[in-house]
């Protein structure tokens, strides 16, 4: 805790349904983004380069995959005395029933004695399903400059999306009047990120009195946001600039991998000065075929491309087989395509083949297909 005093919980536990397939087996933040990233990656890289050097994630559904890549804290540098990486699955207590996580503050309600275990004078709440680079150091500065009870993280999005967010109004100098969750006529066009820092100690006593309260939804968003407002209590909006994506649906998944297709896309991966953090995995340099053809192409390391790739994201280990064409496509990692095989619009899940000559997705569609089950070949 040497590092200014704040602590940091990450709410992975959502079960990201409407990625479908993809998150039959693995929690949303385990999911695979990048080519050679899980989404869970960039919260913990943000902690890491921000110098937050406790971080709880707090996991539920699917959690098996997601809590063995977390426990591995070595990997964002989190291993160092004094620091670390903590999977926090709701358990059994002495005194209560299993229960699963009711809400995002009930996730850090169960948890108010791992977070007392520190003493930290703030807490940062982040959400493990957005991609993003972001300096929590600045926000906790920001925080403090502003003599807030709570802080909340706001990105400026267009107008007319406005009613599909938490739209915090504020007044001219950054404080929030008032909050609406996905008005139909929205005043602002600030949506919450679902980043906060709260003053511990005020934070512990609403968590407690939350608890209590058989009317609540246990949400920051519906209960403990409005609850701080109607108490006249300081919030402060710390307003983004950069590139935010929430990958909650395949197509949104898509284009996050697309974006990385623009040589100044705005996320910058090999930016040295902050750097992402992944699992390290063997694998040897990509193969290009004598006969490929490449054309605005995300290739990763072990990938093997021996038929044409156009506008596409090969995640490590994908396999482009003679004659086959990838068009405006995701591959995630171990995905095979065999010869003469066309995938267009698409995003194939992990270590799924498709068949020589088969066909997937099209050109016209509007949403991009999802392939999660293998594809036959053509005879």
């Amino acid at each position: 805790m040497k590092q200014n005093n704040m602590l940091a919980m990450i709410l992975a536990g959502g079960r990201g349904s409407r990625l479908h397939e993809l998150t039959n087996k693995v929690a949303k933040p385990a999911v695979s983004y990048g080519g050679k990233y899980r989404i869970v990656d960039f919260p913990l890289s943000n902690c890491a380069n921000s110098g937050v050097d406790i971080v709880g994630v707090l996991t539920q559904y699917e959690s098996v995959l997601l809590n063995s890549y977390v426990a591995a804290g070595g990997r964002w540098g989190l291993d160092a005395r004094e620091s670390g990486v903590f999977v926090l699955p709701p358990r059994e207590k002495a005194d209560a029933d299993l229960d699963v996580y009711r809400g995002t503050a009930d996730a850090i309600s169960q948890n108010i004695d791992f977070i007392d275990n520190y003493a930290p004078e703030y807490v940062l709440i982040l959400s493990g399903d957005h991609i993003y680079k972001m300096n929590y150091a600045k926000m906790l500065a920001y925080h403090k400059e502003m003599n807030a009870d709570a802080t909340i993280a706001v990105i400026e999005v267009p107008m007319k999306e406005a009613s599909r967010f938490g739209i915090m109004n504020t007044d001219g100098e950054g404080h929030i009047v008032e909050f609406e969750e996905k008005p139909e006529h929205p005043k602002s066009n600030l949506a919450s990120m679902g980043i906060y820092i709260f003053n511990w100690k005020l934070l512990r006593k609403m968590l407690l009195a939350d608890m209590k309260d058989s009317d609540s939804h246990h949400d920051f968003g519906k209960d403990i946001i409005p609850h701080l407002l109607a108490d006249n209590r300081t919030l402060a909006a710390y307003k983004y600039q950069g590139y935010w994506k929430d990958v909650g649906t395949i197509d949104s998944l898509w284009e996050a991998n697309m974006d990385l297709l623009d040589s100044n896309n705005e996320l910058d991966l090999n930016d040295p000065t902050w750097k992402i953090y992944t699992e390290d995995i063997p694998a040897l340099p990509q193969y290009i075929g004598p006969d490929a053809k490449i054309n605005r192409a995300f290739i990763t390391q072990g990938c093997i491309v021996e038929g044409e790739v156009k506008n596409s994201v090969l995640f490590t280990g994908a396999k482009v087989g003679k004659g086959a064409k990838v068009i405006d496509s995701v591959l995630m990692p171990g995905v095979e395509v065999e010869e003469n095989a066309v995938v267009q619009r698409a995003l194939v899940a992990e270590d799924i083949h498709i068949g020589s000559g088969a066909c997937v997705g099209s050109a016209d569609s509007e949403h991009i297909e999802l392939v999660s089950k293998r594809v036959k070949g053509v005879e």
